[in-house]
């Protein structure tokens, strides 16, 4: 099978696509702005909630928490404080940072510190808790002991939490893996559940977008700025798919006050399914780069020394999100391209990254092509 970009998610579609294939796409992508020119998401709410985040200084909960603030809720963040809690972001003008930043409340406390919970939350009443960086059920447990009663509790989960299995994309019911590393967070569902709060559980797959920590695509970016070959392992026919990080935070606004998503699981992710060869040659249309040269290679032949040759894991690994459009009238914005073109312009495209780029697996990979 040829080389693919990406793939509708219901009708078996080939992955192949040739160079003029991509030149014929870039018409149609300059003329869908929508990613270029985003209008900020406006939630119609019957009435203003007072609304807890737990961790909303990095990425999804900064997305988040200006949507909750725009649709006119009371927003409070908890963080340790130990770096700014508000920060203008490339989506922002000077006067939407600043109608933000004089809106969102703070407290400075350790979600794992029971004693300092206690009291930084003591007579704190809170219609929503939104949990965006819990990894471990104990970490809950606290802060429903903190707050007692909750009318809504809202946890970032993630599809990484699913057994593997032949048979995709997961649905919601699928067997979740109990020796996952994030086995803590389908623990947290379970807590949720047999306390029987009003919860629901948002798990996205791979999530991209300007601010992104994760190196998704960042990985990628580095490689064609530099004009290097694209290692990707095995055939680069893996399926996985890609979520933009304004599409998750809109769903978990969705979430707010439905009655559908109440003691509820939504995978979130773009609507269509991407090989890993088209992820490499999206990013390269995103970022006005020529189509990358591609060289695969097997992981087995080589020693890395414990570093991390490729961004994403060595499989299939793709969702459906048929449940989340149903129930919280949900869909995608972005579609892969231009959501990675979003991404590319605000962030890696004005010399903004994460990580510093290291070529050293690369080196060992392209040593013995």
């Amino acid at each position: 099978m040829a080389s693919g970009l990406v793939c509708d998610k219901l009708r078996a579609r080939p992955f192949g696509i040739h160079k003029a294939d991509l030149a014929a796409l870039r018409p149609a992508i300059s003329r869908n702005k929508r990613a270029q020119h985003v209008r900020a998401i406006r939630v119609t709410a019957a009435a203003t909630k007072e609304v807890l985040i737990l961790g909303g200084t990095r990425f999804i909960g900064v997305y988040l928490a200006r949507q909750l603030v725009e649709a006119g809720h009371e927003v409070t963040l908890l963080t340790r404080g130990k770096k700014e809690v508000t920060y203008q972001i490339p989506d922002d003008t000077d006067e939407s940072y600043a109608a933000y930043k004089s809106a969102v409340k703070h407290i400075a406390a350790d979600r794992k510190d029971k004693s300092m919970l206690d009291d930084k939350l003591a007579g704190k009443k809170f219609d929503v808790v939104y949990d965006m960086n819990g990894r471990e059920a104990d970490e809950a447990d606290l802060i429903l002991g903190a707050l007692g009663d909750v009318g809504q509790y809202i946890f970032c989960s993630s599809a990484g939490v699913y057994l593997k299995s032949s048979q995709m994309p997961h649905f919601e019911e699928d067997a979740g893996d109990a020796k996952s590393r994030h086995k803590g967070k389908l623990e947290t569902e379970a807590l949720l559940e047999k306390k029987g709060v009003n919860w629901t559980s948002v798990r996205p797959v791979y999530i991209y977008g300007p601010l992104n920590y994760n190196p998704v695509e960042e990985w990628f970016f580095h490689r064609i700025k530099e004009g290097r070959p694209i290692p990707i392992p095995n055939s680069g026919q893996q399926v996985t798919q890609l979520g933009h990080v304004k599409d998750l935070a809109t769903a978990f606004v969705k979430v707010l006050g439905n009655d559908k998503a109440s003691r509820q699981i939504y995978n979130i992710s773009g609507e269509r399914f991407v090989t890993f060869d088209g992820i490499a040659k999206a990013c390269a249309l995103a970022a006005g780069a020529p189509e990358p040269e591609l060289v695969h290679y097997n992981p087995k032949e080589f020693d890395f020394g414990g570093a991390k040759a490729f961004p994403l894991r060595d499989q299939h690994f793709f969702t459906s999100i048929a449940k989340a459009q149903a129930d919280l009238d949900w869909t995608p914005e972005f579609g892969l391209v231009e959501g990675l073109k979003d991404s590319y312009e605000k962030d890696f495209g004005r010399g903004n990254f994460r990580k510093a780029a290291d070529f050293t697996t690369d080196d060992m990979i392209l040593s013995k092509k």
